[in-house]
């Protein structure tokens, strides 16, 4: 299938363009920033501008789509809600739809996308106290309420269009790499976590593979249409997630917060913390669909299984392999592939040519400290992939993976970094953003570079490039 998907540099929109790619899919996605997008997704996917709330959508951009999968949207809990705030969440999510949904109806009948699968948010329930919830009832009050209601009336509109649509009411979202838990983690895990106001409050949760799990059935399943609960089959209350989230961390629960303090520091916003819905997806299961992550303590243990990161990147080469390998297996090539401001000089190898076992010393500073870094080659596959492993550094785990691949006359790079910081919890929360902007700064100076000394076509024109196939 041709997928159309928006939001997709987002917390959810990265891992479902993987998902679906690995199915066999041709993505597409619509981005502010087709240069950001192509660096942050995988190489095969096509970038294409669109400003929502500000340009109408070119309906020429929904030819040859068999589905659009709409996920941007300004982010509910980012800033505090001035009006200008309130006013911008509901232009990212209503008049983007109603945009989409414009498009369309602009297109012969023959050639609409068949399908739609929109975001929407439990939010549309309101504060329900211990209702159960399920799709079937009725809409509540307050901003997000109101947000949800008009979201999804643009979305239905193409059911009239003749187009299958589906609506996902997305809950809490958990996942290791951001999103809510990402926020929640340092505090928990130095021992200062504990309950929002009095706790009774009901959290309705998905892991995030689940989550993409749903989308995915929403656009390969024709049997699927109208709305579901993107949420696990078990809501917990916030005293229950807290507990739950400390054992599992190890940690004590200690230090709640209390409800008329998070009104007082976030204003209106602090609905999203105090409410109570207890929501259950009743509508999934009749298509089949099976949760990997039922009950909170396994989704909470595949997570938090490691406190590992992972940076991942990926770009394709006009180059043969050989010669992009070669390039690579050079390790003072590396000098040329890192930003000015790192200072990195390789000052030797223990052997000739680079191979399983090679030691590689450098001399590098981050942030004016100057420092010495020893790596070793771990795996060496030529051709196909090396890993390189910080045996002497700043980082409690530093593992560099290379791989290469032959696509389409040139070669598909990927990068995958899984690393760990000293101090465990006090070093994410003193200088987690700051390696992870590092790695930013790195990787899109890399990016480029490479691009350059290759000849690849820039990240604004990649969509002129050819459809990357996976050699046979």
């Amino acid at each position: 299938m041709n997928v159309l998907v928006t939001g997709a540099t987002g917390f959810v929109g990265k891992p479902l363009v993987r998902r679906l790619m690995k199915a066999g899919h041709t993505v597409t996605v619509l981005t502010r920033d087709p240069r950001r997008a192509a660096k942050l997704l995988p190489a095969r996917v096509r970038c294409e501008r669109w400003e929502p709330g500000r340009d109408g959508l070119d309906e020429n951009l929904l030819k040859g789509m068999d589905a659009v999968v709409h996920l941007a949207g300004e982010g509910v809990a980012d800033a505090r809600w001035s009006e200008a705030r309130k006013r911008a969440i509901v232009a990212s999510r209503v008049d983007s739809t109603r945009a989409i949904v414009d498009a369309v109806a602009k297109l012969p009948a023959a050639e609409r996308p068949r399908c739609l699968v929109s975001t929407s948010a439990i939010g549309i329930y309101g504060d329900r106290g211990d209702e159960r919830l399920e799709e079937s009832s009725s809409n509540g009050e307050g901003f997000l309420a109101d947000v949800c209601v008009a979201w999804e009336s643009e979305a239905q509109a193409a059911v009239r269009l003749g187009v299958r649509t589906v609506i996902i009411r997305v809950g809490i979202v958990l996942g290791s790499q951001g999103g809510a838990l990402a926020k929640m983690l340092p505090p928990f895990r130095l021992g200062a976590g504990g309950r929002l106001g009095a706790g009774n409050q009901w959290m309705s949760w998905i892991h995030i593979d689940d989550l993409v799990e749903l989308f995915a059935l929403a656009v390969e399943n024709e049997a699927v249409s109208g709305v579901l609960n993107g949420t696990a089959p078990h809501p917990v209350t916030n005293s229950e997630f807290t507990t739950v989230l400390g054992a599992t961390l190890g940690r004590p629960v200690l230090l709640p917060a209390p409800a008329a303090a998070l009104k007082l520091a976030l204003g209106e916003m602090s609905i999203i913390l105090l409410a109570s819905q207890r929501v259950y997806p009743a509508r999934p299961g009749t298509f089949g669909f099976r949760f990997r992550y039922s009950e909170l303590s396994a989704a909470l243990a595949n997570l938090l299984a490691t406190a590992d990161k992972i940076f991942e990147r990926e770009q394709w080469v006009p180059h043969p392999l050989a010669d992009v390998f070669a390039f690579f297996s050079d390790a003072h090539n590396l000098e040329a592939l890192t930003p000015e401001f790192l200072h990195f000089k390789v000052l030797s190898t223990s052997t000739a040519a680079l191979g399983e076992g090679t030691l590689i010393n450098y001399r590098l500073s981050l942030h004016g400290l100057p420092m010495h870094w020893q790596s070793r080659i771990e795996e060496w596959q030529p051709g196909k992939k090396f890993v390189d492993q910080q045996i002497k550094g700043p980082y409690s785990l530093w593992q560099h993976t290379h791989e290469f691949e032959a696509v389409d006359g040139g070669t598909l790079i990927r990068d995958r970094v899984r690393y760990r910081l000293p101090l465990g919890a006090l070093g994410d929360l003193v200088a987690g953003g700051f390696v992870g902007n590092d790695l930013e700064r790195i990787f899109d100076y890399r990016y480029a570079t490479i691009a350059e000394r290759f000849g690849a076509r820039s990240a604004e024109n990649k969509h002129d490039a050819p459809s990357v196939r996976r050699a046979s």
